[in-house]
C-alpha cells in the first residue's frame, strides 16, 4: 500500500476523530463515596416510611364468594344446572370506610395471558368496520361462527368469557334495605372508551347486528348489554372494554364500579350491609375463585405494601454499606494517588 493510499484512508486531525476531545471523569475518593450512600440511603428510609405508613392507611375489604365451602350462601349456586341464582354477603364496617370508594371484582387461576387467548379477537371487528361482522377474522376461532354458519359479533375467546357476575350493594338501616348507589361512568381507560374501540354509524345500533349471533355464553346480544343506559352499548360498554383490556397474572381484579354519589360519596359510614351477588360465571372447572373488593386510594394509587419495602431494603443497604466502607477506610486509609 503507497503512501498516498494511507494519507487518504487516514482520519481527520480534529479532537473529534482523534478522540481528543475534553472530559470530565469523577474522582471518587471517600470523602464523596461515603456521604453520597448516607444521603441516598436516609432519603430512600424517608420515602420507604411514606410510602409503608400511606398504603398501611388505605382500607381494602375483600370478600371471596366463590362458594366452594358449604357453609357459604352462594353454594347453591356453584351448580351449573342452577340459573339466575343470587347470594348474598353480609358484613359490618366498624368505622367510617373513606371515599371515594372502588368496588372490584377478582379472579385467581385466570390466565388471561395465553397467547391464543389474546389473539382471539378482532380489532377491525371492534372498532365498527360491518365488513368484519359478516365475516370474522379468522383468529376468532374457535368462536368465529356458531353452529349454523352466522358470525358471532363481538368474535373471539376474550369477548365471550366476559365476566357477568352483578353485585348490588345495601345499607341495612332499622331493618331495611337502604341501595348504595354504584357508578359505572368511564371506569374504562379513555383510550379504550374513544379510540381503540368504537360502534357501527348504523342507526339503530341493532341493525348493525343483523344476521349475526351473539357469543355463545353471552345472555344478551351486545347492543343491549346495558338496557338503561343507550350510550353504554355496543363495543364501548364500560363493563365490556374494562375486561377486554387482559391482565398479566393469574390473580387479577378489574374495576367494576364507584361510590360517589348522595351520602356515600364520603365514603361508607359504619353499620350494617349485604352484597347481593347475581351469580353467573362459572369458575368451579379450572379450580378459580372469585372475590369483591372494597378499596380506597391515596396520592400513592391503591394498597401497596412492596413498593414502600423496597424503598426501605435499599435505603438501609445503602446506610449500611457506607458504615462498612467507613470503617474499611478508618482501618487503612489508603493514600489518594493509590
Amino acid at each position: 500500500m503507497s503512501k498516498e493510499e494511507n494519507t487518504a484512508n487516514r482520519p481527520d486531525n480534529t479532537a473529534f476523530t482523534q478522540q481528543r476531545l475534553p472530559a470530565w471523569q469523577p474522582m471518587l475518593s471517600a470523602g464523596i463515596v461515603i456521604p453520597g450512600f448516607v444521603i441516598i440511603g436516609v432519603a430512600f428510609i424517608g420515602i420507604g416510611v411514606a410510602l409503608f405508613v400511606t398504603s398501611q392507611n388505605i382500607q381494602v375489604l375483600e370478600k371471596d364468594y366463590t362458594g366452594i365451602e358449604t357453609n357459604s350462601s352462594c353454594f347453591k349456586c356453584i351448580n351449573p344446572r342452577v340459573k339466575n341464582c343470587n347470594c348474598t354477603i353480609n358484613f359490618s364496617l366498624d368505622k367510617l370506610f373513606e371515599g371515594p370508594v372502588f368496588v372490584y371484582y377478582g379472579l385467581s387461576n385466570y390466565f388471561q395471558n395465553y397467547r391464543k387467548y389474546g389473539a382471539s379477537k378482532d380489532a377491525a371487528q371492534l372498532t365498527g368496520d360491518l365488513a368484519y361482522f359478516t365475516e370474522p377474522s379468522t383468529s376468532c376461532a374457535p368462536y368465529r361462527k356458531d353452529a349454523k354458519g352466522k358470525p358471532i359479533v363481538p368474535c373471539g375467546s376474550i369477548a365471550n368469557s366476559i365476566f357477568n357476575d352483578t353485585f348490588k350493594l345495601f345499607q341495612i338501616v332499622n331493618s331495611r334495605n337502604v341501595a348504595v348507589p354504584l357508578d359505572g361512568k368511564g371506569i374504562a381507560w379513555w383510550t379504550d372508551y374513544n379510540i381503540k374501540y368504537r360502534n357501527p354509524t348504523t342507526n339503530p345500533l341493532k341493525n348493525a347486528f343483523n344476521d349475526t349471533v351473539k357469543p355463545i355464553f353471552w345472555p344478551r346480544p351486545a347492543y343491549e348489554l346495558d338496557p338503561t343506559n343507550p350510550s353504554n352499548n355496543g363495543f364501548i360498554n364500560q363493563d365490556f372494554l374494562v375486561w377486554m383490556r387482559r391482565s398479566a397474572l393469574p390473580n387479577f381484579r378489574k374495576l367494576y364500579r364507584r361510590i360517589t354519589e348522595g351520602e356515600y360519596a364520603k365514603g361508607l359510614p359504619a353499620g350494617d350491609y349485604a352484597l347481593v351477588i347475581g351469580y353467573n360465571y362459572p369458575v368451579k372447572a379450572f379450580d378459580g375463585r372469585k372475590k369483591v373488593v372494597f378499596s380506597n386510594v391515596s396520592w400513592m394509587g391503591g394498597k401497596n405494601q412492596f413498593l414502600g419495602i423496597a424503598y426501605l431494603v435499599i435505603g438501609s443497604l445503602c446506610v449500611v454499606m457506607s458504615i462498612v466502607m467507613l470503617i474499611v477506610y478508618a482501618k487503612f486509609k489508603f493514600p489518594d494517588e493509590e
